[in-house]
């Protein structure tokens, strides 16, 4: 247990920076090392406190795939101010009820006027550097409140997580632990920090000594593989349709990434075909698949990569500081095999919900954070995730996973990507709609025209006869969040 001073959690990862440790724009060539990276940290702990704000005050931080952005996080934190990073899109057209829900005192975006109708002070860019020796490390608790994390959900408002000074220093050490991370480790990041899977990344390379590398041109692939082996990065993460975009949009089988150790996967399903893929056309770097919660902090479980093809399909076992079950409705204990509700328990898992005490209790009920995620566990304890509570479509009164379907059509040859919607059907009760993005060379009309349309007949005639499928359309592009994941509330609106 860490007490005093010694529980700011960015007052520990900033002790722990090394001499090579760097913040690193890729797409700039902006780099703050070493003893200047902890001096800019410095500067903005100066900024906030001399612009007015108080330890304990929120600040909303703008958050985009950038360096400023993580210098605010932690300058804010180390201060005793609260960051609620907020990706940069949902600031710009949400700002009012973000700043009602935060109760925030700021907001710091790194450019950018406009907020003076808000009647709030508004700070931008980034802070001149200061010694570390002329700024005061803000004392906090284990239970003190660190940082207000905005829920990853493709729908509506996002809700805001309580995240404690423990919760981040235990997932933190935990997930260094499961991906055996060690000193001077320099991950590629290309998700914002307002997504708990990104700040996870960059707390646990820096916490160790490392770096982070930023790029922003995702939409250009190939940029972002050079780029890899420009700034020697050895880990890169990304959600399942990062992994489909290398594999089927980018020269990923041409460009050697011979200095890259481990690949890290979270944020949904990824079909084990194409994480088969990866692993055969990067066969030097390590594949981990994860799986975790924003009210968990980030991550809650690892499958190690030495079990990969052992368990392909998992999403692994428990991080070593949280317990996990699998329950049946009313709490009950289940068979291995069986499915029901995972629930966790541990220093990992959140205070609950900003001002939301209803939701609060049903989520963190009886000391379980109950995911609203179902899964079975197998006889070796790894985790089988089925779908979630919402994510289920009852066709003829049996459930059918929506994730499990996409990641079946995902996988298909001449398929990029899939969503699956329900839809009403008058004899199944619900039947599934399928919107799918082909592969480049298969959405490319032949000589017969008739590319589309057998690419939507071998989709049909693929799914399970109880699959019931009303239609399958082919989209150029499904409709995304900042965090990769599918805006579902948009998908009815392609149909």
């Amino acid at each position: 247990m860490h007490n005093g001073n010694e529980a700011n959690f960015a007052g520990r990862l900033v002790r722990r920076l090394g001499e090579t440790s760097c913040l690193i724009d890729a797409a700039t060539g902006q780099t703050f090392s070493g003893r200047e990276l902890a001096e800019r940290i410095a500067g903005f702990v100066h900024g906030f406190l001399s612009s007015g704000l108080q330890p304990g005050n929120r600040v909303l931080v703008g958050c985009g795939v950038s360096l400023a952005s993580t210098l605010a996080y932690l300058g804010a934190m180390y201060a005793g101010i609260v960051p609620v990073p907020i990706e940069e899109r949902l600031l710009g057209t949400s700002a009012e009820a973000i700043l009602a829900k935060a109760h925030a005192s700021a907001i710091w975006t790194a450019s950018g006027t406009g907020w003076a109708n808000f009647g709030i002070r508004h700070l931008e860019g980034i802070f001149e550097a200061r010694s570390l020796d002329s700024v005061v490390l803000h004392p906090c608790a284990e239970v003190d409140l660190a940082a207000l994390m905005p829920t990853s959900g493709s729908t509506g408002m996002p809700r805001l997580v309580m995240v404690s000074h423990g919760n981040l220093t235990s997932n933190t050490e935990a997930i260094i632990r499961s991906q055996q991370l060690i000193e001077n480790e320099r991950a590629m990041l290309i998700m914002p920090i307002s997504y708990c899977f990104g700040a996870s990344v960059m707390h646990t390379h820096l916490y160790q000594g490392g770096s982070v590398v930023f790029d922003s041109r995702f939409m250009f692939p190939d940029k972002v593989l050079h780029a890899v082996n420009t700034y020697a990065c050895t880990t890169f993460a990304g959600v399942p349709i990062i992994y489909n975009i290398l594999l089927r949009r980018s020269n990923l089988r041409s460009i050697a990434l011979p200095g890259l150790k481990r690949f890290l996967q979270a944020g949904g399903a990824l079909a084990p075909e194409s994480v088969q893929e990866m692993c055969s056309v990067v066969p030097t770097a390590r594949f981990y698949v994860m799986y975790g919660q924003t009210e968990a902090t980030a991550r809650i479980s690892c499958l190690p990569a030495d079990r990969l093809q052992a368990k392909l399909g998992s999403a692994g076992v428990s991080l070593d500081n949280v317990q996990v079950r699998v329950v049946k409705e009313e709490g009950k204990g289940l068979a291995t095999g069986q499915v029901g509700e995972i629930q966790v328990r541990g220093p990992s898992v959140c205070l609950g919900y900003l001002d939301d005490p209803e939701a609060t209790e049903r989520k963190f009920a009886g000391g379980w954070l109950h995911t609203g995620d179902f899964a079975c566990l197998d006889e070796d304890g790894y985790l089988w995730i089925k779908g979630r509570s919402d994510d289920f479509i009852k066709i003829r009164g049996v459930r059918v996973s929506v994730g499990e379907v996409e990641a079946k059509v995902g996988a298909m040859a001449g398929v990029s990507e899939c969503a699956a919607i329900g839809v009403k059907h008058p004899e199944a009760g619900e039947a599934l709609a399928l919107l799918v993005v082909a592969e480049t060379s298969a959405s490319e009309t032949s000589s017969s025209g008739n590319h589309k349309e057998d690419l939507g007949e071998r989709v049909r005639r693929a799914l399970p006869p109880h699959w019931t499928c009303v239609s399958v359309k082919l989209v150029p592009q499904l409709p995304r969040t900042a965090n990769g994941k599918i805006a579902r509330a948009e998908l009815p609106a392609l149909l």
